[in-house]
């Protein structure tokens, strides 16, 4: 299933939250044996659970009205919906063995907000307006949620003299492709990284067949780092300008060793690349 998530909802709601002084939030109890039916004024243009264990799914092709959720046993979380008029809805979500009521049909009225609310001091203004041009600021939020995530694309590691890399993740997001790596070190000298590289080619096909290397020049990179100790892990982002791949294309992630031999490539299938999470 595709995640598309815009991060900074989450931003801009714990704002519009902190600044609220209404009474708490509602909550929709709901569990995994049941789909739990939520009919809002406006279509949703996105749906935000905080927790693994609650599922929230619409449909992200064509805008729809209504969404099912489902949930696990676990701590309650918190749900965040964004209309398409930008209205802002936010419930408490907690699993329940037996449910009371199915369906929810959501007035308008239940919205705590805009996405583009109006802020009566300037300098409040300014402010919120600064964190959400900063792009920067966006990257670095959003990759460090993603690798707080559990949430993986597939088995896919290259494996040499002791060192690991694995691709963990893919994750599309604005029109980027968020690559969450990771390094492991399981052999007894440090690892340092020369570089991490990330290409398109061609597959090879016959003795003569030439291969086409195109490099993927990253957007942002996050938390890569430069030294990579014995018995030690370590988890990076590189975000990319979204692109797709024919089934003779694959990519290659590479890793080079600063003064050292132990390199690995690792090939990854268009079918990843195509259809990320």
């Amino acid at each position: 299933m595709k995640t598309s998530i815009l991060f900074a909802s989450l931003i801009l709601a714990s704002f519009i939250l902190e600044a609220q002084t209404s009474s708490s939030l509602d909550t929709i109890f709901a569990n995994d044996q049941k789909n739990v039916s939520l009919f809002f004024p406006s279509p949703i243009r996105q749906g935000i659970v905080g927790s693994q264990n609650f599922v929230f799914t619409y449909n992200r092709e064509k805008e729809q009205y209504f969404g099912l959720l489902q949930a696990k046993p676990g701590k309650p979380s918190n749900l965040l919906i964004i209309n398409a008029n930008g209205s802002i809805f936010s419930y408490i979500v907690s699993y329940k063995e037996q449910l009371e009521k199915l369906n929810y049909f959501v007035p308008q009225s239940e919205s705590i907000g805009f996405e583009q609310p109006k802020f009566t001091e300037s300098s409040d203004s300014t402010n919120v307006a600064n964190l959400f041009t900063d792009k920067t600021f966006y990257y670095e939020r959003f990759c460090s949620y993603l690798l707080t995530r559990k949430q993986k694309i597939g088995s896919i590691q290259k494996r040499k003299n002791g060192i690991v890399l694995s691709l963990e993740n893919i994750v599309f997001d604005k029109e980027e492709l968020y690559f969450v790596i990771k390094i492991e070190n399981k052999s007894s000298l440090d690892y340092d990284l020369n570089f991490l590289d990330i290409s398109t080619q061609t597959r090879k096909q016959g003795k003569k067949k030439s291969i086409q290397r195109i490099s993927q020049l990253p957007n942002f990179k996050y938390d890569v780092p430069r030294k990579v100790a014995e018995k030690e892990i370590k988890r990076m982002v590189y975000v990319l300008p979204k692109f797709s791949l024919s089934n003779d294309k694959m990519v290659v992630l590479e890793l080079n060793e600063k003064n050292g031999e132990r390199n690995l490539k690792l090939k990854v299938s268009n079918k990843y690349i195509n259809n990320p999470n």
